[in-house]
């Protein structure tokens, strides 16, 4: 049966809401968007990183190349002590001659250019050729030769809006030459080299963010059964636990076992609770009866008195001793509710060492008294201490002789016996009367409980078990219908001599 009680409900604003599969709705918000666009960002950053120190290695070897040869042709020319003259006149360095023959041939701008200075700046031509448009942009982008002369390295200028890196000698009859190499191929390589890791990145990105909430989803399952558990929980079904999960890690699964144990308390508590207040409700309810009784007893006498209508004086002694009986009835009642009362709230037992023998031998002979008649048999010979409180044992003793006393006939034999094992004490009361069915010997300790609707309050039991359980015992009854009901005290034996 599922158990649910009335809870309030919780404003709509901070309940999660559902979507029509019965599944909570996801967003960037959610623990598994965070996650994975943590994930996504850190790989971003990554591949950022990563390509900006691929394309800075990259653009630098290729640069480095470039420097390289310009400055090894810089060497040649500068010790190589030729003048202008002779590099005109005999068309030495090779090279120099087919970067003119390229730049001669057509617009295209040339990959390399040689480009000689004059005194004022300016460009002068080679080999009958006058100077290039490219030349003469060479020229004028360089300010002062000399600056190139002093420096180590290569510097980027622009000619023409094409980026070159450019370096500068000196020839012996003092004039310069200017040498450059176009990095426009470097730059559309970087450029390219850039696209393409953007592109690999923006793919690898995607597919790791799929991946990525894939095992989220996968990994945040059982957080998010936790969370329907605990909705339906507050619902009312506090039946509900979570599901195990194949591939839950270490703390999702210790987390899942705690909610389960929590849970389990919880409807244990609860079903404690409501099965407490069901007996609250019923003892209630019987003690308003038990105690209606005497009461509308004792109101009757007294308004036939009241009303003169007991003129007889033998009517008036039998109404007064009706409600004397009926005062001690009610009485004995409300004494022995206190004393349930008292055992509820687990008062301070004063503990000292008791012979149970003597108390055993003293109830037997209580009950010979009242019932001269009955065949009684007592084991308890000698003397066999227990650490008790010796008026709650007393009282035990007492509710179960009267007991036999009041729902066995007088001729039916009873026994009493005590004894030592295990470390506890068992007292023993047994009689061959006519015994309970089940469902009666199951409900012996109710409050209020009176098998077949016998007599007495019903309340002798409960508080045998209420002081044998104040004592660290337990109580149990062994019976069936003709057999006769046996009633066995389990107590924890006290060290003989201890005071």
């Amino acid at each position: 049966m599922t158990l649910r009680r009335a809870v309030p409900r919780r404003p709509s604003g901070l309940r999660p809401r559902l979507r029509p599969g019965g599944r909570y709705e996801r967003g960037v918000h959610s623990l598994r968007g965070q996650l994975t666009l943590a994930t996504v960002a850190l790989l971003a950053i990554g591949v950022v990183a990563a390509t900006a120190v691929s394309v800075m290695g990259m653009r630098y070897y290729l640069l480095d190349q470039i420097d390289t040869e310009l400055n090894r042709t810089r060497q040649s020319l500068g010790g190589s002590e030729l003048t202008i003259r002779s590099i005109d006149s005999l068309g030495l360095l090779g090279f120099v001659r087919d970067a003119l023959n390229q730049q001669s041939e057509g617009p295209r701008r040339p990959d390399t250019l040689f480009t000689p200075i004059n005194g004022r700046g300016e460009a002068i031509g080679l080999l009958d050729l006058k100077p290039t448009d490219a030349q003469r942009g060479l020229a004028a982008a360089v300010d002062d030769p000399r600056d190139l002369l002093q420096d180590p390295d290569p510097h980027d200028v622009t000619v023409n809006g094409t980026p070159y890196r450019a370096t500068a000698t000196r020839l012996d009859d003092g004039t310069h030459i200017l040498m450059a190499s176009s990095t426009e191929a470097v730059h559309e390589s970087v450029a390219k080299a850039i696209r393409l890791d953007l592109a690999i990145g923006s793919l690898l990105l995607a597919v790791l963010a799929c991946l990525t909430l894939f095992g989220v989803r996968r990994r945040m399952q059982p957080l998010e059964d936790m969370v329907e558990t605990s909705s339906a929980i507050a619902e009312g079904d506090l039946t509900r636990r979570v599901p195990s999960s194949r591939e839950a890690t270490l703390e999702v699964e210790q987390l899942r076992v705690a909610l389960n144990s929590m849970l389990h308390q919880v409807e244990s508590a609860y079903r404690t609770r409501e099965r407490s207040a069901a007996q609250l409700r019923r003892f209630v309810a019987d003690a308003s009866h038990e105690l209606r009784t005497p009461l509308s007893a004792i109101r009757g006498y007294l308004q036939l008195y009241d009303r003169g209508m007991l003129a007889d004086p033998d009517e008036r002694k039998r109404a007064w001793v009706r409600v004397l009986a009926e005062t001690d009835r009610m009485g004995r009642l409300v004494d022995e509710l206190l004393t349930l009362a008292r055992l509820d709230q687990q008062p301070e037992l004063r503990l000292r060492n008791v012979d149970i023998s003597r108390l055993v031998r003293d109830a037997a002979e209580d009950l010979r008294v009242q019932q001269p008649e009955r065949p009684i048999a007592v084991d308890a010979a000698g003397s066999l201490l227990v650490r008790a409180d010796e008026s709650g044992l007393r009282q035990v003793l007492g509710n179960l002789v009267a007991n036999v006393r009041t729902h066995t006939p007088a001729d039916v034999p009873v026994r009493l016996g005590v004894e030592r094992a295990d470390g506890h004490v068992r007292l023993c009361v047994a009689d061959q009367g006519p015994g309970l069915c089940a469902e009666d010997a199951a409900r012996v300790f109710d409050r209020f409980f009176r098998a077949g609707g016998g007599a007495g309050s019903g309340l002798g039991m409960a508080i045998v078990q209420g002081v044998v359980r104040a004592h660290g015992g337990e109580v149990t009854v062994r019976t069936a219908p003709g057999e006769g009901l046996a009633v066995t005290v389990s107590l924890p034996a006290g060290a003989p001599g201890e005071v």
